[in-house]
């Protein structure tokens, strides 16, 4: 998470201005392919993907398919249009239980980022009943089914007042770099990954590596077998370890913690549903409200209904 979204408040909002549309494919203009042959003799192009054991490295506008990248179905992170997501529990300050509450949505919008047209998700962050923070989050999905984050926008919030608001895009910030949210088949053991980075002094380096699948988790929405389970963490805080639950299917089902975590933040799904069509609008208007006022990210095509 960020450290300071106060801190750049000023700058990050009001210092760049807007660009062009997205064009029909939602990209850049990068190549999506890379030549063979075929029998005939003539050139023909053959999609690029990524390899088994992708990490953050690997990303490459080459790897997403142009009209597809934005359909995120992946098994244990699906990002469907109109799907709302409801996260009840509490953080710890000072030894005392604070509740908190994440609402999260997945919009029907999409954003051209670093080359690839990304799904747009809208998240609200309640602590004690009160809005602290709201963000908009970039995800695409490649052609082997693994999940990117290509950054975020995010504002915070103190007593109904906007304080300020800070973003990072891939491609659109010196240093900033794509990461990997989900892979397509999460393997026990295997190597952590980079999320995404930016540096500061926005600051984000979070790290996800498999920590437990095949356990089985109740929450007030249902209970779920063969859940798997992501440890987070950043390297500047190697101790302080959040563990996120994931159901088949469904997405993110509960949020955990170990080590030395300051927030000690514990959250289960409380609701998930299909909005209507009316709350549907209504949310793509908060979110583009939010891109509004994230002139930073102007740099970066805006975003815009899916077809």
């Amino acid at each position: 998470m960020p450290e300071s979204v106060a801190a750049l408040a000023a700058a990050t909002l009001f210092a760049l201005g807007g660009m062009g549309c997205l064009g029909d494919s939602g990209s850049s203009g990068a190549e999506t392919g890379a030549r063979g042959s075929s029998v005939s003799g003539e050139a023909t192009t053959t999609a690029a993907r990524p390899p088994a054991d992708v990490t953050a490295e690997d990303f490459d506008p080459a790897i997403f398919d142009p009209e597809r990248s934005f359909v995120i179905d992946n098994a244990w992170l699906p990002m469907e249009p109109g799907t709302q997501y409801v996260h009840r529990g509490w953080t710890e300050e000072d030894g005392e239980k604070i509740p908190h509450r994440i609402v999260s949505i997945v919009t029907d919008l999409t954003k051209g980022i670093g080359g690839v047209r990304a799904a747009v998700g809208w998240e609200r962050d309640f602590s004690d009943g009160k809005l602290v923070e709201a963000e908009l989050f970039f995800n695409a999905q490649d052609r082997g089914g693994n999940v990117w984050h290509l950054g975020e926008y995010t504002e915070e919030w103190e007593d109904g007042e906007l304080v300020g608001g800070q973003a990072w895009l891939a491609g659109h910030l010196a240093g900033a770099r794509a990461g990997l949210m989900m892979k397509a088949d999460p393997q026990l053991r295997s190597s952590a990954y980079s999320e995404g980075f930016a540096p500061a002094p926005y600051y984000w380096a979070d790290q996800g590596k498999v920590f437990d699948v095949g356990t089985s988790t109740c929450v007030p929405v249902d209970c779920y077998n063969d859940v798997l389970v992501i440890d987070e963490f950043d390297q500047r805080s190697p101790d302080a370890h959040q563990l996120k639950y994931y159901a088949r299917g469904v997405g993110p089902v509960r949020t955990g913690w170990r080590g030395s975590d300051p927030d000690k933040e514990v959250l289960v799904l409380a609701s998930l549903r299909r909005l209507t069509q009316v709350e549907m609008t209504e949310a793509r208007r908060q979110a583009l409200a939010l891109e509004t006022r994230a002139r930073v990210y102007g740099l970066a095509d805006p975003a815009q209904k899916r077809e």
